[in-house]
């Protein structure tokens, strides 16, 4: 269970919407739409509320001391499927697409694939698993591992939008240990930023 009241917020609606209306605004008109050339809402929404905003945008390659490897923009470490290296350099817009389209590919689609009706799910529900897959990885509904297996797409599969909201926040811990900027990013959020839960919850009716 959390350990916050967790609840909707104006800011987490107002950032449903302007995910929705850019999404239009770029050409998508349907959840079923997976076309490559449009972003659909649920990724524009997880990357630029959830997973930008928590991660750090890095435009110059930085070096992970302890992964022991590059990278760059929202914590990527491959582009185009090729590794980061030290001279990479983006601008922000840059970051922002290239974060936009590998979420999309490498979190987005398996999602699609690998867990039943997850087009049918309120698109913050969608986000917010995004940001949890990116985060602790997409896994599988069959491994019980990452996103996919976890008990809140369970909750999510059954149309228990809210109860999965909240199962999500059960990943806050780094090395056994209770974190508490994981407990603020699976949450309600801080000041500046948005929770998962806080977005989840924001979009069910």
């Amino acid at each position: 269970m959390p350990i916050n009241k967790i609840k909707s917020s104006q800011r987490g609606k107002a950032a449903i919407a302007t995910a929705l209306a850019a999404a239009l605004a770029g050409g998508w008109h349907s959840y079923k739409d997976t076309s490559p050339t449009l972003l659909p809402p649920a990724v524009i929404l997880a990357t630029d509320n959830l997973i930008l905003p928590w991660e750090g945008m890095v435009l110059s390659a930085h070096w992970d001391r302890f992964a022991k490897l590059y990278d760059i923009c929202g914590g990527l470490t491959r582009i185009n499927g090729k590794p980061v290296t030290a001279n990479m350099r983006f601008t922000r817009p840059q970051c922002e697409a290239i974060t936009r389209e590998q979420i999309y590919h490498d979190y987005y689609l398996p999602l699609v694939k690998g867990v039943p009706n997850f087009l049918n799910f309120p698109v913050s529900v969608q986000a917010a698993m995004l940001s949890g897959a990116y985060n602790f990885g997409v896994g599988s509904v069959a491994s019980r591992k990452g996103m996919a297996g976890s008990n809140a797409t369970r909750w999510h599969m059954q149309g228990q939008y809210r109860k999965g909201c909240e199962a999500q926040t059960a990943f806050n811990k780094a090395g056994g240990i209770v974190v508490d900027g994981l407990v603020k990013r699976r949450e309600m959020g801080d000041a500046q930023r948005i929770g998962e839960a806080e977005l989840c919850v924001s979009g069910l009716n």
